[in-house]
């Protein structure tokens, strides 16, 4: 697996705002305020929330060196906190697997394609902000559907779907162009989950509790004559 990371660019101009924001605060303190404990805890406090919101924003490039043909990768990073089959009702139309992954706080928020081919369908939805993990987040909550096609024929259904803390979902992809399992499909802000409808008779090669890495984890191996 190789990876380089970097801060991804939703969360560059938030960066410095809040950085500006924290130098405001702090300078004073080790100028004016006496005795210094009070600047260096409010510093060490400062640098730890700054840290911890730059781990957020990280956006690691990854390279998927497996096996690509049929492959399905997780698109994000998270627990792997539904796996069960059910009827898709927005473009599917038909029973097929969901393959739910929940983001925390603490995980890369951006996501990636979960397979190669051609983006058929967008839509954005605006709804609730429930807990993700809750199933009736899949239905209820802000969320954007993407739809890419493999090179066999076969729709698979990607859902970003907003949380309770999430407020933007965005999504670069565009009808029309190519999905490649190693590009960013979008970025959701502030824990959130993800979900992916596969065909029946699709291999699933993780179980409930699992952690995947999106862009890596093979999460599922597509049957040559399943069609969604």
């Amino acid at each position: 697996m190789n990876m380089r990371v970097k801060i991804h660019h939703e969360g560059t101009e938030l960066l410095y705002v809040v950085l500006a924001f924290l130098l405001a605060v702090n300078i004073p303190l080790w100028i004016w305020v006496r005795p210094l404990a009070w600047a260096i805890a409010v510093t060490s406090v400062s640098a730890v929330l700054y840290l911890l919101l730059a781990n957020f924003f990280r956006c690691p490039r990854r390279v998927f060196e497996g096996n690509r043909k049929d492959v399905v990768v997780s698109s994000a990073d998270g627990k792997v906190v539904a796996l069960e089959e059910t009827f898709e009702d927005e473009y599917l139309h038909c029973r097929c697997i969901q393959l739910s992954v929940f983001m925390s706080i603490l995980n890369v928020h951006a996501n990636w394609f979960p397979v190669d081919g051609e983006v058929t369908y967008i839509k954005h939805h605006p709804g609730l902000f429930m807990a993700a993990y809750l199933p009736k987040s899949s239905t209820e909550n802000e969320r954007s559907t993407v739809v890419i096609r493999t090179s066999r024929g076969q729709d698979i259904l990607v859902r970003q779907i907003a949380g309770a803390m999430a407020r933007r979902i965005v999504t670069y992809a565009r009808r029309g162009e190519e999905a490649n399992i190693e590009d960013h499909l979008g970025f959701i802000k502030f824990g959130s989950r993800v979900d992916i409808y596969l065909p029946l008779g699709t291999e699933i090669l993780v179980k409930i509790g699992d952690k995947t890495t999106g862009g890596i984890t093979e999460v599922a191996r597509l049957h040559p004559s399943a069609n969604a």
